[in-house]
């Protein structure tokens, strides 16, 4: 069972979405990756869901990728005496560090003194999701004197953002060192890593990880905006978090930076995820919005690897139908004469590497001899990224002797993932990619096939091999 997209889905499961017959809805319906929230549920219910998505993937007989969803700090303020209190714009309010006494309407707790130490005169400080606004006046060690910009009611722990501040905290908390380590010994194949400020937040969890992961990078943060290109040197994929972008920066700004990490991650052949309110409506009712159908349409136009759906797979009426809807989105654009104008158009250069070289070789050759299928032989999943980067016009088979490489390629965009038997020399290798190409239908007899591999078989990062064969 293949799908005949090349953008990928990635599906949130939650309570709606938690028993067998719905993960399988979903993944007929055309979901290729399913997200595991660890903001929500317990280490037991995403074990269940796991253990779950593995019988299926048996069962469907293509290779289904798990995302572990880390959930980061959680900035918020503390409690309130007397329940929500109304912030007027002008009037000062004051946060500290002292969370035994509850707020009120000048002040509030706020148990973070990484805050306060990146604090100075004119940041701002936005609450519960940005609708109210603080301007910081004077600060200390535990405490800063703001006055309010935008008022309105404030009530228990709502959230903080501090746009424009690196902030003096580490993407891991302890709670997620602890699901992180239950992630990996479930065998999940991504890692999204919330709050990433600096590349160096991608190295802490990728000692942690030792390669039995890939790294998502979620951006959602100014910072991270500002040293994109040194992050993208160190992940392995990434995730536009549109949410919480779009609380710490300009609403008007967020398609803008949403096509530059799109456009540099394609540059770069890493994966990349565009994320939040794609089909919000769908929550609620069974169809999207034209606004928000076209905006799914907008990431697949850019070429994003994949687009994902949260809350609407998760907790809303309609988790199946949201997947099938986005996958008819998406089966729409791809088919427009426009998409591939638009996908040509907006092709870089590749790198100077062997590698690149040969994906830019496959990609060539296939457009000049009109190919059915290429094949990539991979064991790290890099041949097959190469050739994905291209964006080339055939169907790219990932052939690989790792299963759990197939499932992280399930994210790659135009990869169908197929595990194999090691090969052991380039006949066997042929055959093997000739005979995979027919079975998945893309290549009958009489058409041509274009293969790409590494010498010594089996050694990652050694693609070195570009190979033309005709089906028998």
């Amino acid at each position: 069972m293949q799908r005949p997209c090349n953008a990928k889905i990635v599906a949130t499961l939650g309570p709606a979405s938690a028993d067998r017959s719905t993960i399988e809805a979903l993944v007929r319906a055309g979901a290729d990756v399913f997200r595991l929230n660890f903001s929500h549920g317990t280490h037991a219910d995403h074990q269940q869901r796991l253990a779950l998505i593995r019988s299926i993937e048996a069962d469907v007989g293509r290779p289904i990728g798990v995302l572990l969803d880390l959930q980061g700090p959680k900035l918020r303020v503390g409690t309130f005496a007397g329940g929500p209190v109304k912030l007027v714009e002008g009037a000062a309010f004051r946060l500290d560090l002292d969370r035994d006494r509850p707020g009120d309407a000048t002040r509030a707790p706020l148990p973070h003194p990484e805050i306060f130490a990146a604090l100075e005169p004119g940041a701002e400080l936005l609450l519960d999701d940005g609708r109210l606004r603080l301007r910081v006046r004077q600060a200390g060690p535990g405490f800063a004197e703001t006055v309010v910009v935008n008022g309105g009611l404030l009530s228990d722990r709502k959230g903080v953002n501090v746009p424009g501040v690196v902030l003096p905290l580490s993407s891991l908390t302890a709670k997620d060192r602890a699901d992180l380590d239950f992630g990996l010994t479930l065998g999940i194949d991504w890692v999204a890593l919330s709050f990433v400020q600096r590349a160096a937040d991608i190295a802490e969890v990728q000692a942690l990880v030792q390669g039995r992961a890939g790294i998502v990078a979620k951006l959602e943060k100014p910072a991270a905006i500002e040293c994109l290109e040194e992050i993208l040197a160190v992940t392995d994929a990434v995730m536009v978090a549109r949410g919480d972008l779009g609380v710490e920066m300009p609403a008007e700004q967020v398609p803008a930076i949403q096509k530059r990490i799109v456009r540099a991650c394609r540059r770069l052949g890493k994966p990349v995820i565009v994320a939040t309110q794609m089909l919000e409506s769908m929550v609620s009712a069974p169809v999207p919005t034209r606004a928000e159908a076209s905006d799914v349409a907008t990431a697949i136009y850019d070429g994003a690897d994949a687009v994902m759906l949260s809350a609407e797979s998760a907790s809303g009426r309609f988790p199946v139908e949201a997947v099938a809807m986005m996958d008819r989105i998406i089966a729409q654009t791809e088919a427009d004469p426009h998409y591939r104008a638009a996908i040509e158009a907006s092709h870089t250069q590749p790198a100077a590497n062997t590698a690149d070289a040969i994906g830019w070789a496959a990609r060539s050759v296939a457009g000049l001899l009109d190919v059915a299928a290429m094949v990539a032989y991979t064991s790290s999943g890099s041949s097959a990224l190469r050739m994905a980067r291209e964006r080339p016009r055939a169907p790219i088979v990932g052939m690989t002797p790792r299963r759990e490489t197939a499932r992280r390629l399930a994210l790659a965009w135009g990869v169908y993932p197929v595990v194999c038997a090691d090969v052991t020399d380039v006949d066997d290798m042929t055959e093997r990619a000739k005979a995979a190409a027919v079975s998945l239908q893309f290549a009958a007899p009489g058409q041509t096939i274009v293969i790409a591999a590494g010498m010594p078989f089996g050694t990652p990062g050694s693609t070195n091999l570009l190979r033309i064969a005709q089906i028998d």
